[in-house]
């Protein structure tokens, strides 16, 4: 049987994963706290170079309390940490690291504002059941179970989102890249986020920092 994959919700875009006692983390940023009681880290993804999801603060010091970690990031991600020797990931890649099955999607971040330079970013899917795009509406080519969804950001319409949503049609939705958003504001979105889950048979599942849940 296989064992089922903890996922906790760390601040803003940052996820924590759990499977046979080891971890993935993807996307520690600037908006989250520090990472602690962390199990084994056999890999950390990193969807593009923007701060709020690249702090290489945290990700140095899970390198050195777990010096056989990898990871994986765009060729700018890359860049930035230089010396911490990244895997470069491109659309179509495939990883295995311990219970792991990495795959990756896309290749640019959303348009911010035409002023604004482009930046790479993938998406990751894993072990077929977890997707999340990092700052983008790219789409996987496959039934998603679990959707990490994006509820605010620069770049983000909430009619996009539903669009997207929509589109990929998850079993279970939660939201995350929402450390911008009020009270008020995680209200608001999360209500158009779970009805367009719902309308498609999915489950939506607030989860506040800290809190995990299984798929």
């Amino acid at each position: 049987t296989m064992n089922n994959m903890k996922i906790t919700k760390h601040g803003h875009a940052c996820l924590e994963l759990e499977l046979d006692s080891k971890t993935v983390i993807i996307d520690p940023g600037s908006y989250t706290d520090e990472l602690t009681n962390l199990g084994t880290v056999v890999a950390v993804v990193v969807t593009h170079k923007h701060d709020d999801h690249c702090d290489e603060a945290k990700i140095a010091q899970i390198k050195k309390d777990n010096p056989a970690v990898q990871v994986f990031g765009t060729s700018e991600v890359a860049t930035r940490l230089s010396g911490m020797g990244v895997t470069t990931v491109y659309h179509g890649d495939y990883y295995e690291v311990g219970s792991f099955k990495l795959e990756f999607f896309g290749d640019m971040h959303q348009v911010i504002h035409e002023s604004i330079p482009l930046v790479q970013n993938t998406a990751v899917l894993v072990n077929g059941d977890l997707y999340y795009a990092g700052d983008s509406y790219t789409k996987p080519d496959v039934i998603v179970k679990a959707l990490a969804c994006p509820t605010s950001a620069p770049w983000l319409k909430i009619g996009d989102v539903m669009d997207y949503i929509q589109e990929i049609k998850p079993a279970i939705c939660f939201p995350t890249h929402n450390a911008l958003l009020s009270q008020v504001g995680h209200d608001l979105n999360n209500s158009r986020v779970k009805l367009v889950t719902e309308e498609n048979g999915g489950e939506f599942r607030y989860l506040e920092v800290g809190q995990s849940l299984e798929i």
